[in-house]
């Protein structure tokens, strides 16, 4: 399945329009996680755990559209959008990403 954040594809025809899709994730991290991540913050520099945990959330909700463009017969989602969110819920923190799409029929 092609996935693209553009709204065209050069040299591509799309014959149908299906709608749009969309794919969620939400994975709570842990206390000892939150704790490294805020020396992180203090002494500056990139968290490699959030950004793991990001990027594991990522994958599992673009699979979950992927998925959902399939079932109603798609073979590409065009115009892309991804949204992360930290939630924090009183004790520890969430990461969210939703991602959404067009899910079309394309051919040359």
């Amino acid at each position: 399945m092609l996935l693209t954040t553009t709204s065209t594809l050069e040299g591509m025809k799309i014959q149908r329009y299906i709608g749009v899709v969309t794919g969620e994730a939400i994975l709570g991290t842990n206390f000892f996680k939150d704790i490294f991540a805020g020396i992180t913050d203090i002494i500056g520099g990139r968290s490699a755990t959030y950004e793991k945990e990001l990027r594991k959330a990522k994958e599992i909700a673009m699979q979950e559209m992927r998925e959902e463009a399939q079932r109603q017969g798609a073979n590409a989602i065009i115009g892309i959008d991804l949204d992360y969110e930290e939630i924090s819920p009183g004790q520890g923190t969430m990461l969210m990403v939703s991602v959404s799409g067009t899910a079309v029929v394309i051919g040359s």
